[in-house]
């Protein structure tokens, strides 16, 4: 509906139970039965104000155009799957600066929370070195590789760096990363598809890998477990066709099974063990930004 009419369009439409879905009449009068959903979103837009967070829909100049790619890298084969495919309707941004700009020229480096000293190492001098380069990093804000992502790129002078949360920007998770998070909206932008006071519950970090795959030209992962997160995220890269690229590690490592085994399974998938490697990736001709 939103893609058909547009996301104001379709709100109306709900709202005046104007569907030939059953299913869909009735989960719509369930939910308006428990919230005023205009009066909510309205309290939302007045304390992200508050806030520092600004609203950032798809009509907005800083729109980050590369997202909409969501749009056709959906899973036809599971109609389950189309919330965790389709593009965001809205973002909500904490920072100064355009969210199109900082996407422009982005790299995502993600990895395991539980990192080791080697794949902490390894994200924060890839970091510097594109950060360095003029390349914004992008990341999820989470203990282990993605914090060492982020505070490597700071280090570079004039960089900054994206984190995409899976939470409402006023409560931003890990709070213990909180001063991570400060830095990180003086120094670039908090982003999150949530509104002002939404948990960071387990399905919204898989919703959000998306976002970062789309956003960016290339995900590099430094350490995963299998079945993690972060293979799903690469799983994201892969459907959008963007560069998905794996640094090896140690083979004794359980942090190692989850990027070795993507390497085997499936040939798109490439190693990595310098900046000079992920971006000569990103710049193949075959590349998709």
């Amino acid at each position: 509906m939103v893609e058909q009419t547009g996301a104001a369009n379709a709100l109306d439409q709900l709202l005046a139970g104007d569907l030939a879905d059953t299913d869909l009449r009735a989960a719509v009068a369930a939910r308006t039965r428990m919230v005023d959903v205009r009066r909510a979103a309205d309290i939302a837009l007045r304390h992200a104000d508050r806030s520092g967070i600004r609203l950032v829909t798809p009509s907005d100049t800083e729109w980050p155009a590369p997202i909409d790619d969501l749009a056709t890298a959906r899973a036809p084969a599971s109609a389950a799957r189309v919330r965790d495919t389709m593009p965001p309707l809205c973002l909500w941004v904490r920072g100064a600066g355009s969210l199109g700009d900082a996407c422009t020229r982005s790299v995502a480096i993600v990895g395991a929370r539980a990192a080791s000293s080697y794949g902490v190492h390894v994200s924060s001098s890839f970091a510097s070195g594109l950060a360095e380069r003029g390349w914004t990093v992008t990341s999820g804000g989470a203990y282990g590789i993605d914090a060492a992502a982020h505070r490597g790129a700071m280090g570079a002078d004039g960089s900054r760096t994206v984190a995409v949360l899976a939470c409402g920007l006023d409560r931003p998770y890990p709070a213990a990363n909180l001063a991570l998070f400060d830095r990180i909206a003086e120094r670039g932008l908090l982003v999150s598809e949530w509104p002002t006071g939404f948990e960071p519950l387990r399905h919204r970090f898989l919703l959000r890998n998306r976002i970062v795959a789309a956003v960016t030209a290339g995900t590099v992962v430094v350490e995963a477990a299998p079945r993690s997160g972060t293979i799903q995220m690469l799983g994201r890269a892969l459907e959008l066709k963007r560069p998905a690229m794996i640094v090896p590690g140690p083979v004794t490592s359980v942090l190692s099974q989850g990027g070795h085994d993507m390497l085997r399974r499936y040939p798109a998938a490439r190693p990595v063990t310098s900046v000079d490697d992920i971006l000569e990736e990103i710049n193949r001709p075959d590349s998709e930004i």
